[in-house]
């Protein structure tokens, strides 16, 4: 029998290429929805979808009961879990259901907000761009009037938090406003072998057995909070090829992105993300191996690594297909061309591409140096490094801050409130690893590391500075926070010294970068995006910006390693990829294929043709984890976790024959939470059930 070829495989298997787009709720494809799929949702629809999606730290979520119900992913909730266990007992590792709502575990210092408005002000903001500007002054004078903007709608309402938005690279400007909820609870999560069956082996791949999820419930007044809309537990059966939508905060995309910018990625910034995280994990792996509590803490910071890792892995890849680079050189000849053929347009932009290459070769010059000048890989050098920035930036008037606005202060300030105590000896190992690269990179003569060592070897610098410090103490920090510049140049803390000593190193160049990178390639990708507008209208979707957005297409098979992908998973297989690496046993030493002892015992119960993961043909990247994944009634099929290997390369170029997300299948979620996890009683909200 011979073979049919992948072509006629994928005509005869009716493979749906996925749909591209991180639109804005303001302006969505409806034509586009309504000729392809044949539905289109109103307004009343929309809304409520919107009201519904939350903003979690580093990802998305949704309310999913009538009574403050968020459902998020695992590993968005992960650190949160962590700071809620006992002494006694690791939530991540042995899951964590409720007894009740009186049991749920408040979060400290953690935050959830909710989109309630957005303004368009880029007429606005534009207004105040001379023609005679220099880039600088230019980018400074936007800034300013839209922080401007911000202030006075922030200082309209406490109970919000208004943030701003560039979208376009500047060919529009935003103000959003989020509702902020900040008692909220943990109600449920799997076990961390279940959450994350397949560890960083299995991390964007197909088919998965992954059941990451996680619920937690905000509360308002200590009152389980009601809010005005929430999404809907499905009850129907989620098939192949039908249509879902997501509901979530993509952190970044590149894509319109100039040619120059992207052959930077590809040859400079990507390498040298994945040189440092290289050497931190491999710092951290043998530092795991020291003790049982150190591979404890290991744990966590080796799975953001690794997916890190795995992730700009995938965009190199990608970036370094030549069919995607001529992709990209193809479609920005065509636009200089048109651009070149109209005279106000080629005055106003023709020269934009060569500016942002020119200002590219400065980077270069500048990537190294200001890399080193951060914390190193230490979470504690990290947090004093932003605190005297923040106490220097926020003791000059703004007129001697161009380049800051009370915005990004108050963001800093913020992060600096929520910054938690660390494990010293990790954060040791960490800035030993992150030293010991600044003397390979530049030089054990460069000014830079005679400052970050102090002529000492990168492990004695690394514990003379961290297990000297107070400021891994809260109280520490609240008071030199309270204190502002004043307490922080006064403080004779070694941690604090050394952080002032690097703000300051960093300045210049900091200063450099603002002026001849940041600025003259913020306002030529404003007269690019400019130029699209006028050829193109507002027919294309912004790059991501951690901002909500809408997304859709159909549960859809891919091609992969010569056959096609299944759009299912079930608990079948999950115990099929347990049994197939010889079960816990055999797969002891690190092996990422176990499952936890109490599954085993009540699988026998579990109905194992129930849906598992699936996969579909939706436009997701980083931010929409935890998104929940719905269907055209607007009920929750499942929650986004994460997308194929394939598809990385999207960051940068979309290609829709591979791009596929995956997802958690609403149906496995219940049936973990009846059988295995003892949550009858919150699958029963979810499912609208009531006693």
């Amino acid at each position: 029998m011979k073979f049919r070829s992948l072509i006629s495989l994928l005509l005869c298997a009716g493979i749906s290429l996925a749909d591209e787009g991180m639109w804005t709720f303001d302006n969505l494809p409806l034509t586009q929805l309504a000729e392809k799929y044949g539905w289109t949702p109103d307004q009343e629809w929309l809304d409520r979808v919107r009201l519904a999606s939350v903003k979690f730290p580093g990802g998305s979520g949704a309310f999913v009961s009538a009574n403050g119900l968020v459902l998020t992913n695992h590993h968005i909730a992960r650190g949160a879990i962590t700071r809620v266990s006992p002494k006694d007992r690791d939530l991540v590792k042995d899951g964590f259901v409720a007894d009740s709502r009186e049991h749920e575990i408040k979060i400290p210092n953690y935050e959830l907000r909710v989109l309630m408005t957005t303004r368009n002000v880029t007429d606005l903001v534009n207004i105040v761009a001379e023609p005679d500007m220099a880039p600088q002054e230019t980018n400074i004078a936007r800034k300013d009037k839209l922080e401007q903007i911000r202030a006075v709608m922030a200082s309209s309402d406490a109970n919000m938090a208004f943030d701003s938005v560039t979208l376009y690279n500047g060919g529009e400007y935003w103000i959003y406003g989020y509702k902020k909820f900040s008692d909220v609870r943990l109600v449920a999560a799997p076990e961390l072998q279940a959450a994350d069956f397949g560890g960083s082996q299995d991390n964007y791949t197909y088919p998965r057995w992954g059941l990451d999820f996680a619920l937690l419930r905000v509360y308002e007044n200590d009152k389980s909070y009601c809010p005005e809309h929430f999404l809907p537990w499905t009850k129907d059966r989620l098939k192949a090829d039908e249509l879902v939508i997501v509901s979530g905060h993509p952190g970044a995309t590149f894509r319109q992105q100039t040619l120059a910018q992207m052959e930077f990625a590809r040859d400079f910034t990507i390498p040298v993300r994945m040189r440092f995280q290289e050497r931190q994990k491999a710092a951290i792996e043998e530092y795991s191996k020291t003790n049982t509590d150190a591979a404890r803490l290991a744990r966590e910071a080796i799975w953001g690594i690794d997916n890190g890792y795995k992730r700009i892995s995938g965009q190199l890849s990608g970036l370094k297909t030549p069919a995607n680079i001529t992709k990209v050189a193809a479609e920005e000849s065509a636009l200089r061309a048109k651009v070149a053929a109209d005279p106000a347009l080629r005055a106003r932009v023709g020269e934009s591409w060569e500016q942002i290459k020119n200002a590219i070769e400065v980077h270069k010059q500048l990537l190294n140096p200001i890399q080193m000048l951060d914390g190193r890989g230490s979470a504690l050098l990290g947090a004093a490094n932003n605190l005297a920035r923040w106490a220097y930036e926020s003791s000059l008037p703004p007129d001697k801050r161009p380049d800051v606005s009370d915005e990004s202060l108050n963001t800093r300030k913020d992060a600096l409130k929520r910054q938690q105590n660390v494990d010293i000896g990790l954060d040791t190992t960490r800035l030993r690893a992150g030293l010991q690269e600044a003397i390979d990179i530049l030089g054990s003569q460069h000014a830079i590391v005679k400052t970050l060592t102090n002529g000492k070897t990168p492990a004695q610098a690394a514990k003379d500075l961290l297990e000297n410090t107070k400021f891994n103490s809260e109280d520490f920090r609240k008071q030199l926070l309270e204190g502002g510049n004043v307490a922080v140049e006064a403080s004779k803390d070694p941690l604090i010294v050394m952080a002032r000593s690097i703000e300051a190193q960093a300045r210049p160049y900091r200063k450099q970068l603002n002026e001849q990178v940041t600025a003259v390639i913020s306002e030529h990708s404003q007269r690019i995006a400019g130029a699209r507008f006028a050829i193109q209208g507002k027919t294309n979707y912004p790059d991501a910006t951690n901002t909500l957005r809408f997304t859709f297409g159909p549960v859809a098979t891919y091609p992969a390693n010569g056959t096609l992908m299944q759009p299912f998973t079930t608990f079948h297989g999950l115990l099929d990829r347990y049994e197939g690496w010889g079960g816990n046993e055999a797969n002891a030493e690190g092996g990422v294929w176990t499952l936890p002892q109490r599954w085993l015992d009540r699988l026998p119960n579990v109905n194992l043709a129930t849906p598992y993961n699936f996969v579909y043909a939706c436009d997701t990247v980083g931010g929409n984890s935890g998104s929940p994944v719905i269907n055209t009634k607007g009920e929750v099929v499942g929650v986004n976790f994460d997308s194929n290997m394939e598809g990385q390369a999207g960051y940068y170029v979309y290609d829709g024959n591979t791009k596929r997300s995956i997802a958690v299948d609403a149906r496995a979620i219940t049936e973990a939470l009846v059988k295995v996890m003892d949550g009858k009683w919150v699958a029963d909200e979810l499912l609208g059930i009531t006693d």
